[in-house]
């Protein structure tokens, strides 16, 4: 009987594991094979590395691993995490807390060098494991901090491009993840003659940028050493080529380090130049100057007679000193920066045509420029502007617009009148082709003959301004200078103040535009006396690099 019955056992078991065989081969051997046994890993690329214009580097990769447990390996879990915990300056709490010892596989911290995974290594504990990564690495620091961005974690663990170039082009960086998939026994090795499918990641592209690292560099001293000179609160320095736009250099202060920019605020990774509006003050005036003259409404020696300030409703508008030299030609009415001729010429505009001008420079807009992180201007509807508006508006207040917005409008009257598209971009590279990008004209503007006039005004402002700068000797340098009063709580505090300068050079034939902005210096109010010789330092630096003689 006894016999019997364990046969009969037996037996049962035997035709369980038949049942289960025929399933398995006969039934649904697809579905089956696939779900235990075929194992899929995603085979991640290289992200794609960014240089200057002249492919120096600005950032590369590094070999970099990420620390897996392998819970059911594991032989001694205690040691393990005071050994792990020690080498990665995680709490042990948190490692245990993290390790579930019913998972295969799980991810611990990635991030790791070369020498730390060796130290791990050399202790051949069972149940860790590494995965290649790659980190950024920045040879040049953080000299490009907020045109770069850097690259973080999503909610998903994945690394992501987060502001500037890495945000913008974060897919065309990242590449395609490629698969390994890879048949294996119980035990999770490969079985020899089983399936084994491969498909090879795509890397990133790798990035030009129209970014000169020399002009780079130049542009970060100069801005560092005056804003430490001017004690400001922060400063913008923005150049680019005025014909296309495109962008030579970028600097913002103070800025954060890429390699940690956890340790950081949000704050720090906005971009003033792209992001922030402000009031731009007496920079404004020579777009509104050069209305008039495209308009034929004045005429660079007409004759304006300056006896005193203004009256606009209940509002009185003077001359920054206050003091009025009577009849004075529309050149002049620039070099010292008269708002009440300023106020004239929006008048012999008209206020429909003052309007629709500040309208075609696209100041409540985004200029596009391809960086993450842009805001737009603001202009206010039409219906909601007052006498006092459209007068204020020609000397630069009242209106906000971008940094970013204001080097193009201010472009336009020195490039022969077009509007253009700024870009941080010179060519994209990939494993299959090179694309270089093009200039793009959003509108002309002006005509060539404003553009001339204009050039030849502006080169007569910095030659006859009462400020006495360290100019370039024989080279014609062309601008304009700038203070706008801060806005608080809907009242102007003169002594809060951004100092700025906008100007170009050679005058005849200009290589770079340039717009220092500085936030709140506190040495002087005036962007004559701490922009403009920032401005004026970089220029002469410029005038070396780029070997201007006044012959070229």
């Amino acid at each position: 009987m006894k016999t019997k019955l364990l046969f009969l056992f037996f037996l049962f078991f035997f035709v369980l594991i038949i049942f289960k065989l025929f399933y398995i081969q006969i039934i649904s051997p697809y579905n089956f094979k696939y779900d235990f046994y075929l194992k899929s890993k995603k085979l991640l690329p290289e992200r794609g590395k960014i240089y200057d214009v002249k492919k120096q580097p600005l950032v590369l990769n590094q070999n970099s691993y990420l620390l897996y447990l392998e819970p059911k390996k594991i032989d001694d879990k205690l040691k393990l995490i005071k050994f792990l915990s020690d080498k990665l300056e995680i709490p042990e709490a948190s490692l245990e807390a993290k390790i579930d010892e019913s998972k295969q596989w799980l991810a611990i911290t990635s991030g790791i060098d070369e020498e730390k995974k060796n130290q791990i290594d050399k202790l051949k504990l069972n149940g860790i494991g590494f995965e290649k990564q790659f980190k950024r690495y920045y040879p040049e620091s953080s000299l490009s901090a907020h045109l770069l961005g850097f690259v973080g974690k999503n909610k998903d663990g994945e690394n992501i491009g987060y502001f500037g170039i890495e945000g913008f082009y974060n897919q065309d960086l990242s590449g395609m993840p490629g698969l390994l998939q890879s048949e294996r026994d119980l035990f999770g090795k490969p079985i020899f003659i089983g399936v084994q499918n491969i498909i090879k990641p795509e890397n990133g592209r790798d990035f030009v940028l129209t970014i000169d690292k020399t002009i780079q560099e130049i542009t970060k001293k100069k801005l560092n050493e005056g804003i430490e000179k001017y004690q400001a609160k922060s400063g913008c320095v923005i150049i680019a080529n005025p014909y296309t736009m495109a962008i030579l250099s970028l600097v913002c202060l103070p800025d954060y380090d890429l390699d940690k920019y956890y340790q950081f605020s949000e704050d720090f990774f906005r971009n003033p130049a792209i992001s922030d509006v402000y009031e731009p003050g007496s920079i404004f005036k020579p777009l509104i100057m050069a209305i008039g003259i495209e308009e034929k409404k004045i005429k660079p020696n007409d004759i304006y007679n300056e006896e005193g300030p203004i009256k606009i409703g209940e509002h009185k508008i003077k001359t920054w000193n206050d003091k009025y030299e009577g009849k004075i030609t529309m050149t002049r009415i620039l070099e010292k920066s008269s708002n009440v001729g300023m106020v004239y010429i929006g008048e012999k505009l008209g206020r429909n045509k003052l309007y629709d001008y500040i309208y075609k420079f696209n100041f409540d807009k985004l200029t596009q420029i391809d960086l993450q992180g842009e805001t737009s201007g603001f202009i206010k509807p039409k219906s909601q502007w007052y006498d006092i508006d459209y007068a204020t508006v020609t000397f630069g207040q009242g209106i906000a617009i971008t940094p970013i917005s204001m080097i193009r409008a201010f472009a336009s009257i020195i490039n022969g009148g077009y509007l253009m598209r700024p870009y941080i971009v010179d060519t994209i590279i990939s494993q299959k082709e090179e694309i270089k990008i093009k200039p793009k004209t959003e509108k002309k503007i002006f005509s060539e003959l404003t553009s001339e006039i204009l050039k030849k005004m502006l080169v007569s402002t910095v030659e006859n301004a009462e400020a006495k700068w360290d100019r370039p000797k024989n080279i014609k340098i062309g601008g304009k200078t700038g203070t706008a009063q801060i806005p608080i709580k809907g009242q102007y505090d003169p002594s809060k103040t951004n100092a700025s300068f906008i100007g170009f050079g050679p005058a005849d034939n200009p290589k770079f535009i340039i717009l220092v902005a500085l936030k709140e210096p506190k040495t002087s109010p005036w962007g004559s006396e701490t922009a403009a010789p920032i401005f004026f330092e970089i220029v002469k630096e410029l005038i070396v690099y780029y070997g201007i003689t006044p012959d070229n």
